[in-house]
């Protein structure tokens, strides 16, 4: 029997269409073998068109599917119909108060956030890497979303699968990017090996998220690198030294 999909669901953005997926349940494979849904992933089109099909049907069935051009900036912008595959536009963050559409991002350790005014129906959806993040694309997404009527306590965030802290290691550079930003992002890096430290892209997000005084923030504290089975993982697939990864969908959508 096929493997189903897997599909992790916020509280609170229950009654929603929506669904943090990973990698369990598709047709690819080799080093992308499972539920890849990433168009840059060097994988077969027919198997990522059906891996596309197979999460929609799992998480928002009935819709119409509605990505971006991902870049690692703030950028958000707002969709009335889907875009053509070679049309997307450049950004990170998507919203809408358009029944019917999915907003889908792709995410293969960077934190993928669904939102939504369930009372104005207004959802969004974004891809916060850690460029994105301090950038400011979780707050870019919260303004796109009050424009088309939605009220910002009303707004729940939930933050999907992504790269923890204990794999997150990074170097002192990188660190000295966010204390410039605000000193007090020192609180999301711990002590690593000489040069080195470990970064809580989670915490950080659900700070910057917190800080847009939205309605309520969940985090669904899965750790994407270290879940081989269950997960895609950029920094896992790295550290391998394979020439390749696949990418998971988190889709929103109203009804």
């Amino acid at each position: 029997m096929a493997e189903p999909v897997e599909v992790l669901r916020a509280a609170n953005l229950a009654g929603l269409a929506h669904g943090f997926l990973g990698r369990r349940g598709g047709v690819s494979e080799g080093l992308v073998a499972g539920l890849n849904v990433g168009l840059g992933a060097a994988d077969e089109p027919a198997a990522v068109a059906e891996n596309r099909r197979r999460a929609l049907a799992a998480a928002t069935p009935g819709t119409r599917l509605v990505t971006v051009y991902q870049v690692h900036s703030p950028r958000c912008v707002t969709a009335t119909e889907p875009w053509p595959d070679d049309a997307r536009p450049e950004a990170d963050a998507i919203v809408t108060s358009c029944p019917g559409l999915a907003l889908g991002i792709v995410t293969a350790d960077c934190a993928p956030i669904l939102f939504a005014d369930s009372e104005a129906g207004v959802i969004g959806a974004a891809h916060a890497g850690w460029k994105g993040a301090l950038g400011g694309v979780a707050e870019a997404t919260v303004e796109a979303m009050t424009a088309l009527g939605a009220r910002r306590e009303a707004i729940a965030a939930a933050i999907g699968p992504c790269i923890a802290q204990p794999s997150y290691e990074v170097d002192e550079g990188f660190r000295a990017r966010f204390i410039e930003a605000d000193p007090a992002n020192g609180r999301f890096f711990a002590p690593g090996r000489a040069g080195h430290c470990h970064f809580d892209l989670e915490g950080y997000v659900a700070l910057r998220l917190e800080s847009a005084r939205i309605g309520s923030v969940e985090r669904l504290a899965n750790d994407t690198c270290s879940q081989q089975d269950r997960f895609f993982s950029f920094r896992r697939s790295t550290l391998r030294g394979e020439p390749t990864y696949g990418r998971q969908f988190s889709l929103i959508a109203l009804g």
